[in-house]
């Protein structure tokens, strides 16, 4: 089973690291539009911004919430993009072009212990079916690496960043897609926890149910489950930790085995009964 760092194998936290300046001013929320426009208020009054995360963002998006609004470069119905909403003196980063904009600056400078000295050589790369984010062209193990990027922007119990907040066919269907060719292609999906604090990553069942079994089995059949934690300060992107711990529930019998049975290879585990979150273990090297 191929994942990040386990909770005890946690490293001493180092100094954040700035990834991006990026522009913004105070607003507070008046009310969710839509799916994409939300109603701020700024200083010189109410203004609307654009929301690229499709989530429900239920924890952020309440009237009165503090949160910071960018600036558009070329206005149109709405002046700002709503990017983050404040948590004490850091602030969630919920903007998802943002998110991955930091995730490629990481790339770059090196900064990602799981995909080192790694280069994009592809974007929006077709998987079967699926359409996933990124084709990396790698040094360490040499290769190409398929990369998938979700963001965990929702604070569960003990601090850990979780994902989904909504039910999600694409992120099913992309994980099959995963699953399907783990053993022809190196595959990873990482979740950016874009919380201030975070202190691990867990799928959410309230979210999607079939979430937790689905992530599992994609780690026993290869691919690689990792993590990364980053913040917004108001005016950069800083990366907090760069192999965030991946926790992982193993069921054995649950609702969502039922809809996933056919779809899925067997797991080497079925049959038994995992009733506690564990920490999947990390293997020595990245799974082919």
């Amino acid at each position: 089973m191929a994942c990040g760092r386990t909770a005890g194998a946690r490293m001493s936290r180092q100094r954040p690291v700035p990834l991006l300046e990026v522009p913004s001013v105070p607003c507070r929320v008046i009310e969710r539009l839509n799916r994409f426009v939300v109603r701020v208020e700024l200083q010189g009054g109410a203004s609307l911004a654009h929301l690229n995360n499709t989530g429900r963002l239920l924890d952020y998006l309440r009237p009165g919430a503090s949160a910071y609004c960018s600036p558009r470069t070329a206005p149109g119905r709405t002046g700002y993009r709503l990017i983050a909403f404040a948590e004490g003196e850091a602030a969630a980063l919920v903007d998802t072009s943002l998110q991955m904009r930091a995730f490629e600056a990481a790339l770059a400078e090196d900064l990602i212990p799981w995909a080192p000295a790694c280069s994009i050589a592809r974007r929006s790369p077709r998987l079967g079916g699926s359409v996933l984010d990124y084709l990396l062209e790698c040094a360490h193990p040499p290769g190409l690496a398929y990369v998938e990027v979700k963001s965990a922007v929702l604070r569960g119990p003990g601090g850990a960043a979780m994902y989904p907040d909504c039910p999600t066919e694409r992120g099913r269907r992309q994980l099959l897609e995963m699953i399907r060719h783990s053993r022809s292609a190196r595959m990873i999906v990482a979740f950016i926890a874009a919380l201030p604090g975070a202190a691990a990553f867990r799928p959410n069942a309230s979210g999607d149910p079939a979430m937790p079994e689905l992530l599992a089995r994609a780690a026993s059949a290869g691919v690689e489950v990792r993590a990364l934690s980053m913040h917004y300060d108001g005016r950069r992107i800083l990366l907090d930790d760069p192999d965030l711990p991946v926790e992982l529930r193993r069921l054995g019998a649950s609702p969502a085995r039922k809809s996933l049975s056919r779809a899925l290879p067997p797991a080497p585990w079925s049959g038994s009964l995992w009733s506690a979150w564990s920490p999947a273990p990390r293997t020595g090297s990245p799974s082919r």
